[in-house]
């Protein structure tokens, strides 16, 4: 590089910038990175802080950023810091649709039929990946409007991430779940099944407390070998099974903050007993359709395993347990 007592000639700095004489020129005129001086020819030339500045704008400008910006950055009313941020912030959204739109190629390119293929196209193509985010948030901010505001907030903890190359079932999943979710009529039979479920008894602020859900979701060892002793056929009045009934008590009566007691365990055992009595096959399919559906589907996206109680007979193992506190 020729060097005038740490002045470079505009040449220079073009290629050491990467930039080209017309850009480093357009800067200069526009006031945004003014050339140091001119030389004896009369010729602009710049010193190692205007290098320096015309390097970073080369770096911002690769980066997307505007005029506008570089501006501010370079005037002092932004940092440098709380720039890079902002972009980072931007890149993370484009990556997260470019990733969608990958997927979306993928799915339709292992689709044979070109109507099929339109189809899905004009489905995928309605929604972004952040527009579908935020239809989850304003789906569980209505859903669960009747529910405490702790219980809907792990009730909407549960929903769809699409991976970056999913399965055709998976696409259709979430395909299915957005129009779901847009749709009024689903909305409100969510909501008056959530609000029924659990507003409707004098249990329901109990089974929607803090304490009880973190007991619930803990993955508690007791029940599920309770539940592993019922499948197993072991008679409810075995003592092993009254051993596990009673530490059910305790547990429970723990997270609740009350004492164990015999008058709990009894009123425990009642409540086991209704369960039993309960024809629940209404509810059972209002579940389906509904919070149930929507479970399904976004276990279907998530591509999580099934629940290995599905198939369980919660009648018979209510009334099993039942019999258990009874001893």
């Amino acid at each position: 590089m020729t060097d005038h007592g740490d002045l470079h000639p505009i040449g220079d700095v073009a290629r050491r910038t990467g930039l080209s004489v017309s850009a480093i020129r357009f800067y200069a005129d526009e006031g945004i990175v003014p050339a140091s001086g001119l030389n004896s020819a009369g010729h602009r030339v710049y010193d190692v802080t205007a290098v320096a500045r015309l390097e970073l704008i080369r770096t911002l400008r690769d980066l997307g950023t505007g005029l506008d910006e570089i501006r501010r950055l370079l005037r002092g009313e932004t940092t440098l810091r709380y720039l890079l941020a902002e972009h980072l912030e931007l890149v993370e959204r484009q990556s997260i649709d470019l990733r969608a739109r990958r997927s979306v190629l993928r799915a339709l390119n292992r689709h044979e039929h070109p109507v099929q293929r339109a189809a899905l196209m004009r489905r995928l193509v309605t929604m972004s990946d952040e527009d579908r985010e935020r239809l989850v948030d304003d789906f569980w901010t209505e859903a669960g409007a009747d529910l405490p505001a702790d219980f809907a907030e792990r009730l909407g903890a549960m929903r769809p991430r699409l991976p970056d190359d999913p399965a055709a079932a998976q696409l259709d999943a979430w395909i299915e779940l957005a129009d779901l979710l847009r749709d009024p009529e689903f909305r409100a039979a969510v909501r008056d099944h959530l609000r029924d479920t659990y507003t409707g008894s004098p249990g329901a602020a109990v089974m929607t407390s803090a304490p009880v859900q973190e007991y619930i979701h803990s993955g508690s060892a007791v029940m599920e070998k309770i539940v592993a002793a019922y499948r197993s056929g072991l008679p409810a009045d075995a003592g092993y099974a009254r051993e596990l009934a009673g530490r059910l008590v305790s547990e429970t009566a723990a997270a609740l903050g009350t004492d164990d007691s015999p008058q709990r365990r009894e009123r425990l055992a009642a409540a086991y007993r209704m369960i039993d009595e309960f024809d629940d096959t209404e509810h059972d399919e209002r579940y389906k359709a509904t919070h149930g559906r929507y479970l399904a589907l976004v276990a279907a996206v998530n591509a999580t395993p099934a629940d290995p109680n599905a198939d369980l007979d919660f009648g018979g193992l209510s009334r099993w347990l039942a019999t258990a506190l009874d001893g």
